[in-house]
């Protein structure tokens, strides 16, 4: 009885607690299925977890205290959106626990047991997963997703072996991204934002024209929008789209026979290159801009269930309710708005840290011993300037982003209205296919486009030139400034996240001009980077196998020491 009155109260509390506006459609028109679907399988989910019995799995807190700040550092080496940091995380337990199995190409599926466990603990430790929550009953299920993986790894040494060291590389990287992926998938269970991807997915599929008629099915259209709802909403990468996409295109993934096993070791490069080629695809770059501008609505929207988290069986219930789901949705916008900027600085600050770190390790590993192999110095003033001139260049160009303007809520919340609900009115956008450019025009736009480019990168080359910096380090400085342009536009790109439309201004458009042509080599250098990335690989190895040594022993010592107490009590 008093169970049944502590969840009216509760109930009562909740519906308080959000400011209601009238912020209303009409009565006659519902919520669309996709978002009524969305609240049903977040409902249940939560429900699910929340009736799991058995044991969690626990990890000492004062080794999670010093995991959890090694982490922080390691955001700063790693350079990784806040989507990949757990999913980099499980990748280098990934490398650094099968490194010696890969060098001496023995793998035993009894195995894969302790490599769950152990990686399931150490996410828990850093801080990527919630202690006491994770179901020990989740580790079986890892472990036999990770055989496959095994396989493969164990098919791609024996295949290349030390013949072409590049090839067998590149399979590597790709079977352990690819596991990361799915590792993250079964821990984190991210049921709400693959149901709010694919509902925004149908959503827009619908609304979007592609002409001429024909060009694409209903079917190839939707799956070119969900790779850009990937994109563009959560700011998914690189591996994690392929990965999805190979999830729809293969349906028995999860669970291969020993002739679709043998099949995929042989093909995996091939089926990389084909899959990163599709979703990098023009045609699917087309859906990126309509799909960037209606982010925000479900942006959120995500943010509206993350509210209701605590209380499942009122989800479907309060997203139902008009008045409630569009206030909390205004409500929502203003806390984004309120702390855009602090997000931002903070981005920026990691990114230029990362740099710096990376700049640091790197003047002294190549810069001064390759400028000392042609002879040449550095002087002081040519020292400061290889520090703090990337970090100056990323402070400029962060600087002057403004959150969007005053007007842009009521465009979200029109756009909340067209989206969210079933407006036999909604509007359509078109996406011309065959639209073609005259061949004179193309011929003068790629030339002036060509020309900035290497203007631009002369122009910086010359302020390190005029600083007397050796010739080397001018060129090699001269790239990272590129890097550096590639992750500030990446950052004003998250400053957007609340804005609905794609009006550009003339000031924005000349920034355009100048950054975008440096930006785009420093994308092509900084996936480079990311594979070689000294720094990073430096610690995957020679430090964090001493410190987790260290931890393990720190949590042994700890629960041997309060078994000891328990004795004395």
């Amino acid at each position: 009885m008093n169970m049944k009155k502590n969840k009216e109260e509760n109930k009562e509390e909740l519906a308080e607690s959000f400011v209601v506006n009238s912020e209303s459609v009409p009565e006659d028109i519902p919520l669309r299925e996709e978002i009524t679907h969305v609240a049903n399988i977040y409902a249940k989910e939560i429900s699910l977890s929340q009736q799991t019995e058995g044991p969690k799995i626990h990890v000492d807190e004062i080794a999670s205290g010093v995991a959890k700040f090694y982490e922080k550092i390691r955001k700063i080496i790693d350079w990784k959106d806040d989507n990949a940091l757990r999913r980099g995380a499980i990748e280098r337990i990934l490398k650094r626990r099968l490194l010696p199995k890969m060098v001496t190409g023995v793998f035993k599926e009894e195995d894969t047991f302790q490599l769950a466990k152990t990686m399931t603990e150490e996410l828990i430790r850093g801080g990527h997963l919630p202690n006491d929550e994770v179901p020990e009953s989740r580790v079986p299920v890892v472990a036999e997703s990770l055989k496959k993986y095994l396989y493969f790894l164990k098919y791609s040494i024996k295949q290349y072996g030390i013949t072409n060291v590049k090839k067998g590389n590149a399979q590597t990287n790709f079977i352990i991204e690819t596991a990361a992926c799915e590792v993250e998938e079964v821990l984190a269970r991210p049921v709400k934002e693959h149901g709010i991807i694919d509902a925004m997915s149908k959503i827009m599929s619908a609304k979007i024209r592609v002409s001429p008629e024909g060009f694409l099915s209903e079917e190839e259209k939707l799956d070119l929008v969900r790779i850009s709802v990937q994109r563009e909403l959560y700011h998914l990468d690189n591996n994690y789209i392929v990965y999805m996409y190979m999830r729809r295109k293969y349906p028995n993934w999860g669970n291969l026979s020993s002739e679709e096993l043998l099949w995929f070791a042989k093909n995996l490069l091939t089926i990389k290159e084909a899959s990163e080629e599709y979703v990098n695809s023009k045609i699917c770059k087309k859906f990126d801009e309509i799909i960037a501008q209606f982010s925000a609505v479900f942006i959120l929207l995500d943010d509206v269930f993350n509210d209701l988290k605590d209380h499942p069986e009122m989800i479907e219930e309060k997203i139902n309710d008009k008045t409630f789901l569009l206030s909390s949705i205004r409500e929502h916008y203003e806390n984004r708005r309120t702390t855009l900027q602090r997000r931002l600085r903070n981005t920026a600050i990691f990114s230029t840290l990362s740099v710096f770190i990376s700049n640091w390790a790197t003047f002294y590993l190549i810069e001064v011993p390759v400028a000392r192999l042609f002879y040449e110095e550095f002087n002081l003033l040519a020292t400061i300037i290889d520090f703090l001139l990337p970090a100056l260049v990323m402070f400029l160009l962060v600087i002057f982003i403004k959150p969007p303007q005053e007007d842009n809520l009521e465009k979200v919340l029109d756009a909340s209205r067209d989206l969210l609900y079933q407006n036999p009115r909604s509007e359509k956008f078109d996406i011309k296919m065959n639209e073609e450019i005259p061949a004179l025009g193309r011929f003068f736009v790629t030339l002036f486009y060509i020309m900035a480019t290497i203007l631009l990168f002369v122009g910086i080359g010359y302020v390190f030139y005029i600083a007397k910096l050796p010739m080397t380090s001018v060129i090699y400085d001269t790239f990272t400034i590129a890097i550096t342009f590639y992750a500030a536009l990446g950052v004003r790109k998250k400053s957007k996240e609340l804005q609905v439309s794609n009006d550009r201004k003339l000031g924005e458009f000349l920034f355009d001009v100048f950054t975008v042509p440096v930006a785009k080599v420093g994308g092509f250098l900084s996936s480079k980077w990311k594979e070689y990335n000294v720094v990073a690989i430096f610690t995957n190895y020679l430090v964090e196998v001493p410190l987790v040594a260290i931890l393990d022993f720190t949590e042994m010592w700890s629960k041997f020491i309060k078994e000891r107490k328990a004795e004395i009590d």
